[in-house]
């Protein structure tokens, strides 16, 4: 069985035809043009701003031109993830889905089902003649994974209606009317090498096979950052053991929980094989305090040939020292609303730039914008301390809750009728474009609901099968009853 095979049968073949699309943050050429086609195609109106967001129209159905307009709104770009033996080219190979059970999976990646399911919603609508609906925007938006870049430069007069549904959630029977806001940190300390000890052995250490995930909704869940672990390691061989780093690298994305990490390590070799034994025991230590959340954590050490450089001591203790201070994960719950992180940092990414340069990437959300900004304070300093440049993105607002929507009212009494149960109203840690857009046109309502995805953000993103159904569902009843 292929995904075309499944329901509802639109839905899955358009989605089926995005997956084919290359579409990575900041280079969705293809996808754009794609869209553009799609419109062409099925005689739809269809605009591009400049820098890349597209929409198109369809008019009302017969006998519903009194009703507003709605916006149904997704973006088009995908998180780029693999595990690390898969060869992959996300600029030009087309995501390879199966069907696994009761979930649809990539071979190897992340799927783009966030957000590739709502844009085949909403295109699916944009071609469903046999729906009934009002006027009908259908807003596609680049670069929301990397820097929300679409929202932030969304044209002018490119938006008409009143109501806008974005399409981004990942858990079915709940629907959000908030979201934090969030602000990236990036420090870059400059190092100096000195030539590597002789009398050293070198060895790779490794994490990996971590759980990873949405560094917004899955920050809470107790998952391991594959750059504090080896962190924490290296930090405590160089006390004890006077060890010595050459090399460290973990993490790809902003947004993602770090799942993998590795870095290269000499220690003087009358002390190798002590070394060796503490790590067989920290590596035990490590997966006892993951017991419940990382189940098939790996940590592995492998003796490798002398390398030419090390880190100079002074550089050495800035870049560890930061590390393994810079705080990470839940900051704060909410008070406001139960279950609700409030406060969050991500440990995103730690890279090695050129010869002189170690740049580290850090994301910070929060619902309340003071608290994100004290938050951006914090890991700031702890960066300056160990005497590193630091920058800060623009950032993004949060979306500030409107519980009196007509909207919402809509679409909870639809999903009642519909499937006998209330659904959960509820905000979310992640980020979503719809502050941006509420900045640009105040008097929009809005609200975010799609199908159950698990594992966001990485190889191990699926989409839950029976829930696509449900989403297309309430999203077809909810056009026709506003």
């Amino acid at each position: 069985m292929t995904i075309r095979d499944l329901n509802p049968r639109r839905v899955w073949e358009i989605f089926d035809e995005i997956t084919a699309v290359p579409r990575p943050s900041k280079k969705e050429g293809k996808i754009i043009e794609w869209l553009i086609d799609f419109a062409r195609r099925h005689d739809l109106e269809c605009k591009r701003d400049k820098i890349g967001n597209v929409v198109m129209r369809k008019p009302a159905t017969e006998g519903m031109e009194d009703r507003p307009t709605v916006i149904l709104q997704s973006h088009m770009d995908m998180v780029c993830e693999k595990n690390s033996d898969v060869a992959f080219d996300f600029e030009n190979d087309p995501i390879r889905t199966r069907v696994d059970g009761e979930w649809v999976r990539a071979e190897g990646t992340t799927l783009g089902a966030d957000c590739g399911i709502g844009m085949a919603a909403a295109l699916a609508v944009m071609v469903d003649d046999s729906l009934t609906h009002g006027a009908v925007e259908a807003l596609f938006t680049v670069d929301e994974e990397t820097g929300l870049t679409g929202a932030f430069e969304l044209g002018e007069g490119m938006l008409t209606g009143k109501y806008l549904i974005n399409l981004d959630s990942e858990d079915e029977g709940e629907i959000f009317i908030g979201c934090a806001g969030g602000v990236d940190t990036l420090a870059t300390l400059r190092y100096k090498t000195e030539p590597a000890p002789a009398t050293y052995t070198y060895y790779r250490v490794d994490v990996s096979d971590l759980l990873g995930g949405h560094s917004g909704d899955d920050i809470d869940k107790g998952r391991a950052n594959s750059n504090k672990i080896v962190a924490r390691l290296l930090y405590e061989a160089a006390e004890r053991f006077d060890a010595r780093l050459s090399y460290f690298s973990g993490g790809n994305l902003r947004n993602a929980i770090p799942r993998e990490a590795y870095a290269i390590v000499g220690v003087p070799t009358v002390a190798a094989s002590d070394f060796v034994g503490r790590f067989e025991q920290f590596a035990e230590e490590v997966k006892a305090e993951y017991h419940f959340t990382e189940p098939r954590m790996a940590l592995s050490l492998n003796e490798m040939p002398a390398v030419d450089k090390v880190l100079d001591p002074a550089s050495q203790r800035a870049l560890l020292g930061a590390l393994v201070g810079v705080p990470n994960g839940v900051l704060a719950m909410s008070f406001a609303v139960e279950g609700l992180v409030e406060t969050s940092t991500n440990l995103a990414s730690v890279k090695f730039e050129g010869d002189d340069r170690i740049v580290i990437t850090t994301s910070q959300r929060s619902s309340v914008e003071s608290a994100k900004f004290y938050a951006m304070q914090t890991v700031e300093s702890v960066f300056a301390l160990a005497g590193a440049e630091v920058v800060h993105s623009d950032g993004y607002p949060g979306w500030t809750p409107d519980p009196e929507s007509k909207l919402l009212e809509i679409t909870v009494e639809s999903y009642r009728r519909l499937f006998d149960v209330k659904p959960k109203v509820r905000a979310i840690h992640a980020g979503l474009e719809c502050g941006l857009f509420l900045e640009k046109y105040p008097d929009l309502e809005m609200v975010s609901f799609g199908p159950t995805l698990r594992g966001v953000h990485s190889p191990d993103e699926r989409l839950k099968i029976a829930t696509v159904d449900k989403f297309w569902r309430l999203l077809c009843d909810v056009l026709a009853r506003l």
